[in-house]
This record gives structure tokens, C-alpha cells and sequence, in this order.
């Protein structure tokens, strides 16, 4: 088998590469544009929405949903005990998702039905193969995923469809569709943090005092987490939306209270899950703070896109990575230089919005440190997307 051939064999290879790619790329494009801004020059984009539009709808839907596809096309055979989608099917969904970001950058020159029907058509050719593997072995807890697919997928069917001239959508489509993400992080890391916790505790020789994690707070915070996509779909008043928020945020740092995260300080691969979970949790409440006439929304979104967004597929992916080619998970020091860097620029993001004075440097300081974040990671994990798995097992399981 060829490197190529390798890199689309599984789903992680390729969609991992490609959202740390992006990552770097996008933000790269965000930052020289607001360099050039800031100098009291002009840049023109060939996109046709606005740049800051063109960076939310990249970063949610081309990120995000590269880091989707590939996470989905990993776990879900592993859930459900089918065999993995072949290479020819991932070569194909890759393709449409390069497609669809090509496509709106250009989008200036291509009409924007066209635009729209190259972004669309992946969340949906994803979607289709999801739903056969997990159709043979239904489960609540594994059906939801779909379901939100569906409400990412709607998200950015209402962002395409004001930039068509159809609606006055865009904003709130954005917003659903970061929350839709943040959405996945409260039902997976709620899952997988205190399970890999639990485990390494285990492992460790461990036996009391594990990670607790109730079902009826579970429950709580899962339930406001997957209603806040549906307050932006129904355009519910600003109060609303805050108090499902802020729900959802409260209970998410009572959950991550108790699994026990300072016992994994010594491991970056376990302590960047519960500080993304609770960077996701935190954002929540700041969001429905922010609804509610407390703070600032536009800080609030951006600690939920970096330091929760971000963070969260940071530690997974790298996590998937390791574990699906047969490597230890354990966390090199460029990977774990990462896990700092990303919380790092939320915080600077949010004091860009939080003190206007400082706006423009701590927005560019903010972009540097995310690029920094993800450039360390292509160039650890680059060697394993290419490379064979190796004979070895890794310490506990991957997602």
C-alpha cells in the first residue's frame, strides 16, 4: 500500500490532516486580512460574503466539519462492529468537502447556487453512510450524532440561503451551527472524559474515589445542550436562548467537577479533555449571560469556537490518531504545547472583545497562537496519517 492509498484508508488519516490544514490555512488567510486592516490598507477576497462571514463559516462548517468526518468515520464502525467505509467512498466525501470550501472561497466568481449546492452536498453524502452503519445496531445515545449532523447541516443551509437573498438567516445559522458543535462536545465529552479518566485511573492501580458522572445531571446538561440549536432555528427571544444556555453551562461545570481532572495534570492527553470540556461549558453560560444582557456575545462565541470548539477536536483528533495506528496515547511535547496554546488564544480572543482598546492586537496574537496550536500538530502527527499503524498497543482506548 502506497502513502496515498494509506492516507484514504481510514477516515482519520485523511479528515485529520485536512481540518489541521485548514485550521492553519483559514486562519492564515483571517489574520492577513486583518493585518492589512489594521495597517489602514485594503485586501479584496474573492469570496463573496463579507470576510468576517467568509472566517465564522469556514471555521465552523470547513473545520469543523472536516474534523467531523473524520471523527464519525472512525468511531461509528467501532461502535456498531461494521467494516470501515472503504477507501474509494472516503477519497469521495473528502473531495466534496475540498469542494465545497474551494467554492466559497471563489465564491465572487461562481454562482451562488452553485456555491451552495457544492457546500451542501457534504454533510449529507457523510450523513448517508453513518446512517447505514448505525441503522444495523440502533442506540439512542449513538442516533443523537445524527440528528445533530442534521442541525449542522441545517445551519448551513440557512447561511447559504441569505447569502441567495432568499432570508435574513446568516447570523443565526452561524450561531446554530457553532452550538450544534458545542453541542457534540457536551454528549461526547461527556462520555469520553470520565471514561478515559476512569480507565487511566484504573490502570494506575487506582480503585476509589473515580471519576462520578450522574445520569439526571447528565441528562440536564445534554437536554439544554441539544434545545440551544432549536432556539436559533425557531428564532426564540434572546431570554430564552439565555437560560437554555446558561442551563446547559452550569451543569456542564457541575459535571466536570467531579472527574476528578486534577489528577491528570501530569497528562496532556487527559487534562486537555477536561479543559476543553469545561472551556465548552464555561462558553455556554458566558453565551447565555451575554443573552440575558450580561457581557459580550462576540466574546462569548469566540471562547466557544477556540478554546471549546477547537480544544475539543484538538484532543480528539490527536487522541484518534495515536490509538487508531496502534501508538501509545501519550502526548508528545509539541501535542501537549498545542493543548496550552489553544485555550491561550480564547483568552486573548475574549480580552479582544472584552477590552475594545485592544481589540486589534489581541485578535492577531489570538490567530498566531491557534496557527502555532495546529502547526505543532501537523508536523507531530503528520508521520503517523501516512505512515502503517504499528505493532503495539495503545494504553487504554481510543474514541
Amino acid at each position: 500500500m502506497t502513502a496515498l492509498e494509506r492516507l484514504f484508508s481510514e477516515g482519520f488519516r485523511v479528515f485529520f490532516l485536512a481540518a489541521g490544514l485548514y485550521a492553519v490555512i483559514a486562519m492564515g488567510v483571517w489574520e492577513a486580512w486583518l493585518a492589512v486592516q489594521a495597517a489602514g490598507g485594503s485586501l479584496d477576497l474573492p469570496a463573496a460574503p463579507a470576510p468576517h462571514l467568509w472566517h465564522a463559516h469556514e471555521m465552523i462548517f470547513g473545520y469543523g466539519g472536516a474534523a467531523l468526518a473524520g471523527f464519525f468515520l472512525t468511531a461509528v464502525p467501532n461502535w456498531t462492529g461494521a467494516k470501515g467505509a472503504p477507501h474509494r467512498y472516503i477519497a469521495a466525501v473528502w473531495s466534496i468537502w475540498l469542494a465545497g470550501r474551494l467554492a466559497v472561497w471563489m465564491s465572487g466568481h461562481v454562482p451562488l447556487i452553485s456555491v451552495a449546492a457544492a457546500d451542501l452536498a457534504f454533510a449529507p453524502f457523510l450523513g448517508a453512510q453513518i446512517l447505514g452503519q448505525l441503522i444495523r445496531k440502533p442506540k439512542p445515545q449513538q442516533m443523537i450524532f445524527l440528528a445533530l449532523l442534521a442541525a449542522f447541516w441545517i445551519a448551513n443551509l440557512m447561511v447559504h440561503l441569505e447569502w441567495l437573498g432568499h432570508t435574513d438567516t446568516a447570523w443565526a445559522g452561524l450561531r446554530m451551527g457553532l452550538v450544534t458543535l458545542c453541542c457534540m462536545i457536551m454528549v461526547l465529552g461527556g462520555r469520553v472524559t470520565p471514561g478515559f479518566t476512569r480507565n487511566a485511573m484504573v490502570q494506575s492501580g487506582r480503585e476509589t474515589h473515580l471519576p462520578q458522572n450522574p445520569m439526571p445531571l447528565a441528562a440536564v446538561s445534554i437536554a439544554a445542550a441539544m434545545a440551544l440549536p432549536m432556539t436559533y432555528l425557531v428564532s426564540l427571544p434572546d431570554h430564552i436562548i439565555g437560560a437554555v444556555a446558561v442551563v446547559a453551562g452550569v451543569a456542564g461545570l457541575i459535571r466536570v467537577a467531579l472527574w476528578k481532572g486534577v489528577w491528570t495534570l501530569g497528562k496532556p492527553i487527559l487534562w486537555t479533555l477536561h479543559l476543553s470540556y469545561a472551556i465548552n461549558a464555561l462558553g455556554l453560560l458566558l453565551l447565555g449571560l451575554a443573552n440575558l444582557g450580561l457581557g459580550t456575545e462576540i466574546a462569548a462565541l469566540h471562547v466557544l469556537g477556540i478554546g471549546a470548539v477547537g480544544g475539543m477536536t484538538l484532543a480528539v483528533m490527536s487522541r484518534a490518531s495515536l490509538g487508531h495506528t496502534g501508538r501509545p496515547l501519550v502526548a508528545s511535547r509539541r501535542v501537549a504545547l498545542a493543548y496550552a496554546l489553544v485555550p491561550l488564544a480564547a483568552l486573548t480572543r475574549f480580552l479582544g472583545s472584552a477590552l475594545p482598546g485592544l481589540h486589534d492586537p489581541t485578535v492577531l496574537i489570538a490567530g498566531a497562537l491557534w496557527i502555532a496550536a495546529f502547526a505543532l500538530y501537523l508536523v507531530d502527527l503528520w508521520h503517523v496519517w501516512w505512515g502503517p499503524r504499528v505493532p503495539r498497543a495503545p494504553i487504554g482506548s481510543p474514541p
